[in-house]
């Protein structure tokens, strides 16, 4: 068999990132940067003052009290077209450019200007009543950054404070890599539609909901194309169907093992190729991974929580680095054993629940570990890696654990 490490390195070895556009930056959130983004000038571009007051040159206020005539009034989104002369006061509001010739800006609590309504007029004369040294009350140019300075890098991950720091920066379009368009495709004569009433022998379908969830929070754009009867022309036109509506990969549950009815394997090896691996892992050791028509193939196995398990291991990463993320980041802990867990010798993701008490996580298992007991999976917070060739871990054994949170 495989190891984990060995099958994944396999798929991502056929994987690179996806060519690049330029998205509205209104639509980019959680897009996934393709350039690093550089400021083109300094933030902010002006001295601007920090606070509603008096600008002011210091010297004259070195003596406190001191009373100054206000020669100007300087609102936010004006240039000011003067220079504030020795023994000069100019009103001015927050964020507003400070006057050639000011060096500080005095707070209007520290005057003796009391009309501070909205639409109130600037006085003629006004009171200082505190000391400033120079730049106090100021927001200097460049004080935020310089011009050239890196501000978000190549595959950053678009969160809200980066859209308001490129809407800062103007930038009205963002480079981003295509998001990977993703065809989910079940089979089986066993599946029913979700809103279909239980019949005798038959289940609800629940892969093809899960492992679009899990596509979609990688960030692809998903297409559902739902459950393929066990028939090989039912499995040709569903994934022909893939192929016409340009997706990037195509991931199937079920249909690819030995059984008289899976036919998937067979339909896919006539327009391309699937290698079919058994991968030292438990859940899902049965693996298919190849193309049709010259697009990836992933078939994972039937079973709820190995498909899960499947899709988490090997397509997440694929799919990552084809959007043009660092592929293989996991959010890992060390934890260690509220209970002794056992193994079978395969590298194992069991269901766990990790908990954090006087500064030590530590693991329970959430119930028996059979791959089709996906309540045990909506119960856990993470998964335990159990090395392969380990079939024991007693209590208080450190082990790593796969958190599923995020």
């Amino acid at each position: 068999m495989l190891s984990v490490h060995e099958a994944r390195e396999r798929i991502l070895a056929q994987f690179s990132p996806l060519d690049t556009t330029r998205c509205p930056l209104e639509l980019a959130a959680s897009r996934v940067l393709a350039e690093t983004i550089r400021a083109e000038s300094d933030l902010p571009a002006f001295d601007n003052s920090s606070v509603d007051g008096f600008a002011v040159r210091v010297m004259d206020v070195a003596a406190v009290p001191v009373r100054l005539p206000v020669v100007a009034d300087v609102p936010a989104g004006k240039a000011p077209n003067f220079r504030l002369q020795a023994g000069q006061a100019a009103r001015i509001m927050t964020g507003a450019m400070l006057p050639a010739g000011a060096d500080a800006v005095v707070m209007v609590e520290d005057t003796d200007f009391g009309h501070r309504a909205a639409g109130a007029s600037a006085p003629q004369q006004v009171c200082i009543q505190k000391t400033v040294r120079p730049g106090e009350n100021l927001r200097k140019r460049g004080a935020d950054l310089r011009a050239g300075q890196e501000i978000l890098p190549k595959g950053q991950v678009l969160r809200p404070q980066d859209i308001g720091m490129l809407a800062m920066l103007g930038a009205a379009t963002v480079p981003v890599y295509r998001k990977p368009k993703v065809a989910i495709v079940s089979s089986g004569d066993e599946l029913l539609p979700v809103d279909a009433p239980p019949e005798d022998g038959k289940i609800h379908d629940t892969n093809t909901y899960t492992l679009a969830a899990m596509a979609a929070q990688t960030g692809c754009e998903v297409l559902r194309l739902g459950v393929a009867a066990d028939r090989r022309e039912a499995i040709q036109a569903i994934l022909d169907q893939a192929v016409e509506a340009g997706v990037d990969v195509i991931v199937s549950s079920a249909g690819v093992s030995v059984g008289a009815f899976d036919f998937v394997k067979e339909v896919v090896e006539s327009a391309g190729t699937l290698d079919f691996w058994k991968v030292n892992m438990r859940p899902g050791k049965p693996l298919a991974f190849g193309s049709y028509r010259g697009i990836p193939f992933f078939g994972l196995p039937g079973n709820p929580v190995s498909s899960f398990v499947g899709f988490l291991v090997f397509a997440r990463p694929a799919l990552r680095r084809l959007g043009g993320l660092e592929a293989a980041r996991q959010d890992t802990v060390r934890v260690v054993l509220a209970e002794a867990v056992e193994s079978d010798g395969r590298e194992s993701y069991l269901r766990a629940v990790v908990t954090r008490e006087n500064g030590i996580s530590t693991a329970r298992l959430t119930g028996h570990q059979g791959s089709g007991n996906l309540f045990s999976l909506v119960q856990a917070n993470a998964l335990l890696i159990i090395p392969s060739g380990v079939k024991s871990c007693p209590p208080g054994t450190e082990v790593e654990a796969w958190l599923l949170e995020n």
